[in-house]
């Protein structure tokens, strides 16, 4: 019986291109992205839903959007602007509806099948929503793994 994985990567592409972002996950081994993004649109080159999930696709990544584990608008806002307590708060209740936690539930499925990444924007995890996503997965026992570009 094959052992499942306990390892999940998180990763913020703020710092690199979408050729560094795919070198990346492949130096560690992920063979799925799940988008933690709200909104999976960018304005950096390569990172829109559709052309970001076909790149990884041509390299042997799947792609995998869990809208529910993004953040709301007004928590965008309120991090952009710096107002870390209000981003929290914010995130923290978007991230307790039923509809999150389900989606949590999805990645942790999804993580245990296969080596995972969750990907958004922010270069550092720590003022990120996914530094909670991971939070929450490590409670339930899984390791979490940053994949940093500088």
């Amino acid at each position: 019986m094959a052992k499942r994985p306990t390892t999940f990567f998180t990763v913020g592409y703020e710092h690199t291109t979408l050729p560094g972002l795919i070198a990346g996950l492949k130096a560690a081994g992920v063979t799925r992205i799940i988008d933690t993004r709200d909104v999976a649109n960018s304005r950096r080159a390569g990172f829109s839903k559709k052309l970001l999930a076909a790149s990884l696709e041509e390299e042997g990544i799947g792609y995998i959007h869990l809208r529910p584990l993004g953040t709301p608008k007004a928590g965008r806002e309120a991090n952009r602007a710096g107002l870390m307590d209000e981003f929290r708060r914010i995130y923290e209740a978007s991230f307790m509806r039923p509809e999150a936690q389900l989606a949590l539930l999805e990645a942790e499925e999804l993580i245990c099948a296969q080596p995972t990444a969750l990907l958004c924007f922010c270069g550092d995890g720590a003022k990120c929503h996914r530094h909670r996503i991971a939070q929450a997965l490590e409670e339930k026992g899984l390791k979490r793994k940053e994949i940093a570009f500088r």
